[in-house]
């Protein structure tokens, strides 16, 4: 969406017009110039997701555990005794894609480069990495995905590889997305973070923020992640 229009949506609904008390927003792209708007605003604002560094936004905002659930989910895959952990990011514009590639290095601390893909947080760009990987790293046994869809899409060329899993290349996604895992094969092992509980946690921060006494800011709250063991991994 171009910045004009970005503008235009963000003066129609945006007080001084009257129209709102507070917001709660997403920040998504580093590029995108909405949540920057919002703060310009004035507007009473709760993010979903950390705003990255670069924003230049002091904001309250909940999200989860990015880090911390891709340093677990890859300490599973060494405990099923991987040895050649790939990682497949989502696109580094993202905070939450970041997070999840700075859990990964936590923890293998200086893996080859060519274990690193990145992709769209879809699945046919995770089955494009996926399959980048295999050229290239054929030796690949295990992979953690940044999002499940993406581990879709990997499950995906996998099984067109004639690969099994987790025997052959043991797979682990991020966010428990119920409608993806239900159509995986096999079943999915993932990271949960709980969305609906974000949500809660947004308009509750809201609410403090709006009855706050002048110059206090509610503290941003980040929440923890659970690693769900299923047949992938």
């Amino acid at each position: 969406m171009g910045g004009g229009r970005v503008r235009s949506r963000a003066d129609r609904t945006l007080p001084g017009r009257g129209h709102v008390d507070g917001a709660l927003a997403f920040s998504l792209h580093s590029d995108d110039p909405f949540p920057s708007l919002i703060t310009q605003s004035k507007v009473p604002t709760v993010f979903g997701g950390r705003p990255g560094a670069d924003s230049g936004l002091s904001v309250p905002y909940v999200d989860c555990d990015n880090r911390g659930g891709a340093r677990e989910a890859v300490r599973h895959l060494l405990s099923l005794g991987r040895h050649t952990i790939a990682h497949i990011a989502g696109p580094r514009d993202q905070t939450s894609a970041l997070d999840r590639i700075a859990g990964y290095h936590d923890v293998l601390i200086d893996p080859d480069p060519e274990l690193l893909r990145e992709g769209e947080f879809t699945a046919e760009s995770g089955a494009r990495a996926m399959a980048d990987l295999l050229d290239r790293r054929p030796d690949v046994d295990g992979v953690f995905v940044a999002n499940d869809l993406m581990a879709l899409g990997a499950l995906r060329v996998l099984r067109e590889r004639g690969l099994r899993v987790p025997q052959d290349v043991a797979v682990v996604g991020f966010d428990d997305m119920e409608a993806v895992v239900r159509d995986s094969v096999p079943a999915l092992t993932t990271v949960r973070q709980d969305v609906e509980g974000l949500g809660r946690l947004m308009v509750k921060l809201l609410m403090k923020l709006l009855n706050r006494p002048a110059g206090h800011v509610p503290t941003s709250v980040i929440t923890p992640t659970t690693l769900v063991r299923r047949a992938s991994a």
